[in-house]
């Protein structure tokens, strides 16, 4: 027989006899250093986090508390989560009668340079993807986060582009329409019905409903906007390469004032669109954007 011995902070109390054990044991009721529950913590999945907390909600010292407290801050901000991306499923949940549902959305409508590009993306019913949202509203980092997650997690995808040349030719609505159709026509299953951002794209024959800003209300659409943003984000930063006076991989092509300035100063690129930048240059100067050089082009996957 051995004699327990429990330790609470400096106090050491004698509890007599126990079960045989190896001479030296001690009995340490709150043992674990502070900071290897900390370690703890940081390697918890959120779906331990009740458990985590159930196991050490009762200790006293201060900076287990903070660390509690963490915990369930962590859990509450994850249930929140949840429940607003129930909330966006509203329109899926609306329309789950149709078997498979695609969103679709367009990005780079209003930049000066660079492509219009469209995404289109047919996600699993019921599938539950945290943090989706309107890809501006998130950061690059949220964006590329979800990109890898959306590319494991989605049933099709497909990407559709308008160059700038198109874009000058036809106008950008009518370019983006032809995005959206080369988007919806890369998807590997096809689709019964569209959510769309905003817009009822002429030429589809596939039922559609439009949903005004639909990227912050569905996460089909919140979906397809991530998937087209981060891979024109991607082309523009390889045009920021072969351009750097421009700085695209700031600006994605947008007008800022550095944009601007380099436009004044060195001229139209060929991935300008002329008919974007008569305002800033002069209509002769911006009608020969695209004359310099062929519309270069990038690869895509998709």
């Amino acid at each position: 027989m051995a004699t327990g011995i429990r330790r609470d902070g400096g106090k050491v109390i004698h509890e007599g006899h126990v079960n045989a054990e190896p001479a030296a044991a001690v009995y340490l009721v709150g043992a674990a250093s502070i900071a290897s529950i900390a370690e703890s913590l940081r390697a918890a999945r959120v779906d331990e986090l009740p458990g985590w907390i159930g196991k050490f909600g009762k200790d006293e010292r201060l900076g287990v508390r903070k660390l509690v407290r963490a915990a369930q801050k962590r859990l509450a901000s994850y249930e929140e989560e949840r429940r607003r991306t129930q909330a966006l499923m509203k329109y899926e949940k609306k329309y789950a009668a149709f078997s498979c549902l695609c969103g679709v959305d367009e990005v780079g409508r209003g930049p000066l340079a660079g492509p219009v590009m469209a995404g289109a993306v047919i996600l699993p019913k019921d599938c539950e993807i945290l943090y989706l949202n309107d890809s501006k509203q998130l950061s690059a980092k949220q964006r590329e986060a979800l990109y890898e997650v959306l590319l494991e997690k989605a049933v099709s995808w497909g990407i559709g582009c308008a160059s700038p040349e198109r874009i000058d030719e036809i106008n950008i609505l009518r370019a983006t329409y032809e995005a959206m159709r080369e988007a919806i026509s890369k998807l590997s299953v096809r689709p019964d019905l569209l959510l769309n951002d905003a817009v009822t794209i002429p030429g589809v024959e596939i039922a559609q409903v439009p949903i005004i800003k639909g990227d912050a209300k569905s996460v089909s659409i919140a979906a397809a906007s991530i998937m087209a943003k981060v891979t024109r984000d991607r082309l523009m930063a390889e045009y920021g390469k072969q351009y750097p006076e421009y700085d695209f991989a700031g600006n994605k092509g947008y007008g800022s004032a550095g944009h601007i300035a380099a436009l004044k100063k060195y001229g139209p690129t060929p991935i300008h669109r002329k008919s974007f930048i008569r305002n800033f240059i002069g209509a002769s100067a911006a009608a020969t954007a695209n004359r310099l050089s062929p519309w270069p082009g990038f690869p895509l996957d998709a």
